[in-house]
């Protein structure tokens, strides 16, 4: 079966709940999209915003702190925000990959080898059974190694807690403030009991590997095997043996590129005409990085525009379901900027969604993201509104 490019992009704004806000609470909003980008404390917020109706943020710092969703650092090793319930799975899956890329030669040079870094877990996770201070881990963390630290005007982090806070399944704790985690983090062990979590043999990645996959899908598919590879940082051998351990429950469709995509048997997928609403989308958006082809939402030449060399991802524009350009709040309102013009009709759904932005901002953040302004000045010429 094929698959045109627009109705690709309509079954991702589908998974993900942009073609019609859902009447879900948050926990089973974050559920159902599967994971959302967390690199900044904003950023589970504003997305939640786009994709429930009548979504109130005390209720995403309920479901925080009672930590029926849990932030952590799991997919692309970047901090997401998902549910409880799949995040031992998606840690399973994801161990030996934080395993290999927080426990190399930066990690040993705290004086500690891989196997110490599984060897402390058990004491780890009874230590942090309640929230705990980066100071305070990395003191914990001193008195059994022995590492030496480093510090450069209080930059620098102890090499070795860098590694295993990466690596360790540690939850980041609500700290309050105004998107529940402030600046300085603290950690906490998760909730569930610790054998799973703390599986080291090959057979429970691979176990929980297809199960990741199935989850992926379902918020992400249809998607390719470098797709799914890339949103777990796996080899992409790896994925193509999950993608076989789940035989009749997946099927296989040909992309507009000739490209093998697979997802779940029997999922809807919207036809290329069905309308798609104007959004202005958080930073980091999992929309925008769920994929290695990202030309399914992002307009190739554009995408060195909203997505950075440092990885900064703006926030974006999604106008007919594909990044048009780039929004900032300022002092008066939400400032737009589109990197083609756009029809009168498009600027007056953009700025309803900006009356609407503004209101949730207003009491939260009015000067949200307000740190990464600085990228507009490296933007082209463009037409620019205030909403």
């Amino acid at each position: 079966m094929m698959i045109s490019a627009r109705e690709l992009n309509r079954s991702t704004l589908s998974r993900q709940l942009l073609l019609e806000r859902a009447p879900l609470t948050v926990s089973d909003g974050v559920r159902r999209v599967v994971a959302l980008q967390a690199q900044h404390p904003a950023s589970p917020y504003v997305a939640l915003w786009n994709r429930l109706s009548a979504f109130d943020p005390a209720a995403m710092d309920a479901v925080l702190t009672t930590r029926s969703v849990v932030k952590a650092t799991l997919m692309r090793i970047t901090l997401h925000a998902v549910h409880a319930d799949d995040y031992p799975v998606f840690r399973a899956a994801m161990r030996p990959t934080l395993y290999a890329s927080r426990l190399g030669s930066r990690f040993t040079a705290g004086g500690l080898t891989p196997g110490d870094a599984d060897e402390l877990m058990p004491e780890l996770l009874a230590f942090a059974r309640q929230a705990r201070t980066t100071v305070e881990l990395r003191a914990w963390l001193g008195e059994r190694s022995g590492a030496d630290r480093v510090s450069d005007a209080g930059h620098a982090a102890d090499s070795t807690w860098w590694g295993l806070k990466g690596y360790a399944p540690l939850h980041h704790a609500p700290t309050g403030g105004t998107w529940s985690f402030g600046p300085r983090p603290s950690f906490i062990a998760p909730m569930t009991e610790p054998g799973e979590i703390l599986r080291t043999d090959p057979e429970a990645a691979q176990q929980a590997l297809p199960t990741l996959i199935v989850r992926y899908l379902s918020g992400f598919g249809p998607a390719s095997v470098a797709d799914i590879a890339q949103f777990a940082l796996v080899k992409r051998t790896a994925a193509r043996e999950a993608l076989r351990a789940l035989d009749g429950a997946v099927e296989q469709l040909r992309g507009p590129d000739g490209t093998a995509l697979f997802d779940l048997s029997g999922a809807h997928r919207p036809t290329a005409e069905t309308p798609a609403p104007a959004r202005l989308m958080a930073m980091w958006d999992s929309v925008l990085l769920a994929y290695a082809d990202r030309s399914r939402v992002i307009p190739p030449a554009y995408r060195p525009l909203v997505i950075r060399r440092n990885g900064d991802v703006l926030p974006t524009l999604l106008v007919d379901g594909y990044v048009a350009g780039v929004w900032r709040q300022v002092d008066d309102g939400i400032e737009a900027t589109a990197f083609h013009p756009l029809p009168a009709s498009t600027w007056d759904q953009l700025a309803g969604e900006a009356r609407d932005l503004t209101s949730l901002l207003a009491d939260r953040d009015p000067a949200v993201y307000g740190r990464y302004h600085h990228w507009w000045a490296k933007l082209p010429e463009a037409e620019t509104r205030l909403l």
